[in-house]
């Protein structure tokens, strides 16, 4: 079997975002994720939520061999292929709408488009009482932001000017054009937010 790529940050921040979780979610439901990209969190998820049937996705294609060996090596029955979506494109149909559309790490490492084209897919393509959850760094109005988080952002935008850490009113602003609302923030580790948007 091929050598897997492998982020220790998913490997670091799995177990605190599970924990949230489990305290938004049901017990029973179907997932999508986005930008699941090396595949650590959906098959982690999906081992722990045994109830929920995880559907990861993936904008580049690049990934999608790698992604499809860490689901087939899992070998979980709700683990399903992995398919590839890009949000700034037209979805492709699944056969039923998502109770849970997850997203981790994205918004930063994008252009600003992809954050609208998210919550609109988002808003398309969840259940009625479906949640989309996202997982990352946001810039706050009245809360400093952390150095790290400044150094990270600089990074970011000297690799690609069109990325960079996104304020959150601006997130929440898309969110709500997609007739969703901020409904939970959660302060996590290392200076991240998990936000979870319901119907407005």
């Amino acid at each position: 079997m091929p050598d897997l790529p492998n982020s220790p940050a998913a490997d670091r921040n799995k177990e605190p975002i599970l924990a949230r979780l489990r305290s938004s979610l049901d017990e029973h439901g179907a997932a999508l994720e986005i930008a699941a990209g090396t595949g650590q969190h959906a098959a982690w998820f999906a081992a722990a939520l045994p109830g929920w049937t995880w559907q990861p996705t993936e904008a580049d294609p690049a990934m999608l061999p790698l992604l499809a060996e860490r689901v087939a090596q899992a070998r979980l029955a709700n683990l399903l292929p992995p398919r590839q979506l890009d949000v700034t494109q037209p979805w492709p149909p699944f056969p039923e709408p998502f109770d849970a559309i997850f997203c981790a790490n994205m918004l930063h490492i994008a252009p600003w488009d992809a954050c609208p084209a998210l919550m609109a897919g988002a808003g398309a393509h969840l259940a009625p009482g479906g949640v989309l959850v996202t997982y990352g760094p946001y810039v706050e109005t009245g809360v400093p932001t952390a150095p790290s988080n400044l150094a990270f952002d600089e990074s970011l935008r000297a690799r690609d000017p069109a990325w960079g850490l996104r304020q959150l009113d601006d997130v929440v602003a898309a969110a709500g054009g997609a007739g969703l609302a901020l409904a939970q923030r959660h302060a996590m580790p290392a200076n991240n937010l998990l936000l979870v948007f319901g119907a407005a």
